[in-house]
């Protein structure tokens, strides 16, 4: 990955000063192009041109007072001098390139921390700012799961499912896989939002991953802002996972942005009492796909690792050792695309049942566990077995490492 100047052209420089005196208005900015060619030739016209152009008498406004355009633009320089943030432009080949397939991908990326990560293969994870603990612990492990197996997980850095998403992705023992996450911000790059996640976004960056806003430096969060996140963490990524969410969530945003941009949601489904979870079984309800494991989100994205614009390196897409030969690299359009991805689990979560070799005797009383949990009283009317009987094959599948205890209830692992 190349360098990341600090100096700005001056093409860059009439970029930001659109961005700017538009206030990052994606429709504005794209208009201005379309007038007048390019960002040069909008920045240097004339304000009657620009009226002419139908842009908003607010923007108007910032475009005849081209000194505070300037100021602003002359601080973004010094930040980057700075090291403070870093900024990506879309005709740069730095800038990710998957970004470039949407509908309205933004002109420039401000960003703290490794930007090399917006060009690895990534997978979204999104829902509840209030989830259940269920859903905090299911969230964890699925980000830790498919962290591990090579994927960078991106989210949008709010309360809730967003956090666990992080953290879990940041749980590594293996230094090889730390910093395996990507937060989208609501705000400017410098407005750390929520406040009490300042740690959160220091651990991210301090561990190698990496945080992004398309948003001027010192913008506030507003409602409006934060659809604009949606969308960009459903364009980076290769799918998106909701683990639970409310009918109204912003998670169903990225859900339909994801499926708008051809690519797969996967849902995680609850209890049909959790009101919590109603998001996801309309998600599922309109097509999105059910899973109760993440090795099952790996079985159907693998092999959709080709952008047209960005080549991943080996280093980046870690194999089964056994198979070397599944990845092939397309040297003339510099991609890399695998069929068969990284299949070692992590040590806290198993393989799904059906690659578990779990003895004949014990598989009834297997099958009636979940992640939720059942607590012996519940196993003993499930199973009708006897409670000595019952103990024996729970402590049988629990020596197999396939079960655990937590809090007197029995749970896959």
């Amino acid at each position: 990955m190349t360098a990341v100047t600090s100096s700005l052209t001056d093409d860059q420089r009439a970029v930001l000063a659109l961005w700017y005196e538009v206030n990052a208005s994606l429709s504005a900015y794209h208009k201005l192009l379309t007038s007048f060619g390019n960002a040069e030739l909008a920045w240097q016209a004339k304000v009657e041109a620009w009226r002419q152009a139908g842009i908003h008498h607010t923007h108007l406004k910032r475009h005849e007072q081209p000194e505070q355009t300037l100021a602003n633009i002359d601080k973004i320089q010094q930040a980057l001098i700075e090291r403070r943030y870093g900024l990506l432009f879309a005709d740069e080949s730095d800038y990710p390139a998957q970004l470039l397939q949407i509908y309205d991908p933004p002109p420039l990326l401000f960003y703290r921390g490794n930007h090399s990560r917006l060009h690895q293969a990534q997978i979204a994870i999104v829902g509840s700012r209030k989830p259940t603990a269920h859903a905090q612990k299911i969230t964890f492990d699925i980000a830790q799961y498919l962290a591990q197996a090579g994927y960078i997980i991106t989210s949008g850095l709010a309360m809730g499912v967003d956090k666990r998403a992080h953290l879990g992705a940041l749980a590594q023992t293996d230094t090889d896989y730390h910093g395996r996450t990507i937060g989208v911000m609501g705000t400017g790059i410098d407005v750390n939002y929520p406040n009490h996640h300042d740690q959160l976004f220091a651990q991210i960056i301090d561990q190698g991953g990496c945080i992004i806003s398309e948003l001027l430096p010192h913008t506030q969060p507003h409602k409006h802002t934060f659809p604009r996140r949606n969308r960009l963490v459903a364009g980076l990524s290769l799918a998106t996972i909701v683990t639970e969410a409310t009918i109204k969530s912003g998670s169903l945003i990225t859900a339909r942005l994801t499926s708008e941009q051809g690519k797969q949601v996967f849902a995680i489904p609850s209890h049909i009492d959790n009101t919590n979870a109603e998001g996801c079984h309309h998600l599922i309800r309109e097509g999105a796909t059910l899973i109760y494991h993440p090795q099952q989100v790996l079985e159907d994205v693998n092999g959709q690792l080709t952008y047209d614009r960005r080549s991943y390196t080996p280093a980046d897409i870690p194999q089964s050792n056994n198979s070397p030969s599944q990845q092939n690299i397309d040297a003339e359009k510099g991609a890399v695309t695998t069929a068969g991805h990284a299949t070692s689990s992590p040590s806290n979560i198993k393989s799904p049942a059906s690659a578990i070799v779990v003895p004949e005797h014990l598989t009834p009383v297997y099958e009636q566990l979940d992640w939720h949990g059942q607590d012996l009283d519940a196993l003993i009317v499930a199973t009708a077995l006897a409670p000595p009987q019952l103990i024996g094959q729970l402590m049988e599948l629990e020596l197999m490492g396939v079960i655990s205890v937590q809090g007197g209830r029995y749970l896959r692992v």
